[in-house]
């Protein structure tokens, strides 16, 4: 199986970014670590061999990039403004440095994203805002509304709320959605949700599996029994949905 190592000094970010690309053709897949999570956990927890037939067949490619999340939405020490500046940042890294990597490495012009736990949220929250790259969300154990604190899990924006903010919370800005070109290329994109029905996020997951279906997109929730935050139950998760 392809694995190749890439990292450069982020005109966006000011800092050194990494990212492991898996495979050599088919769908690309735009891949998040969990909360703090690094470009080499998907590949330490087996989720990449857990998929493996698909990327020595040349059906998938899996890009699996870093996160900030200590310098954005976990950043305590830094005013919510800041956090959600940071993160800004790092989407415009995504968009302006690492999809023309993708590209450049695979000329397949269908791209999913995929997360979980809050790389889920990434991925969502990627794809709803960049609806015209992506065909595809693979979302698992995910949180989509970072203002609510559910149980361990505290609200990431404190008591600060602006239009970036909104702009950046899923469970917000889609319910307000009605009808332009838009929501068009949203119907165009499929959503998979996975999530325990002993999880923190559940409620919100089917919320939110709700605002999507009002909304015409083509989606799924699959609820699984018991409590699957761990990454040993999404390497069972994973190949239902690739």
């Amino acid at each position: 199986m392809n694995r190749e190592y890439y990292s450069w000094d982020s005109e966006h970010l000011g800092r050194k970014m990494e990212l492991l690309v898996f495979g050599h053709a088919g769908a690309r897949a735009l891949v998040f670590p969990t909360r703090v999570g690094r470009f080499f956990d998907f590949e330490n927890w087996h989720l990449v061999d857990c998929v493996k037939d698909h990327l020595e067949n040349g059906w998938l490619q899996l890009f699996c990039v870093d996160s900030i999340d200590e310098e954005s939405w976990y950043n305590d020490w830094a005013h919510p403004k800041g956090r959600i500046d940071r993160h800004q940042a790092y989407e415009r890294y995504l968009v302006d440095e690492v999809l023309p990597l993708t590209r450049y490495k695979n000329s397949e012009m269908f791209m999913m994203t995929v997360g979980c736990s809050f790389g889920a949220f990434h991925a969502m929250n990627f794809a709803l805002r960049n609806p015209a790259a992506v065909g595809k969300v693979i979302a698992l154990s995910g949180r989509y509304d970072v203002t609510k604190e559910v149980d361990d899990f505290r609200s990431l924006v404190d008591d600060y709320y602006d239009d970036d903010v909104y702009l950046n919370n899923p469970s917000h800005y889609l319910p307000q959605v009605s009808t332009g070109p838009y929501l068009d290329q949203l119907r165009k994109m499929e959503v998979i949700m996975a999530v325990g029905e002993e999880d923190p996020f559940v409620q919100n997951n089917r919320e939110f599996a709700d605002v999507l279906e009002s909304k015409g997109v083509p989606s799924r929730l699959d609820v699984w029994p018991g409590r699957w935050h761990r990454a040993r139950f999404w390497r069972n998760m994973l190949p239902h949905y690739v």
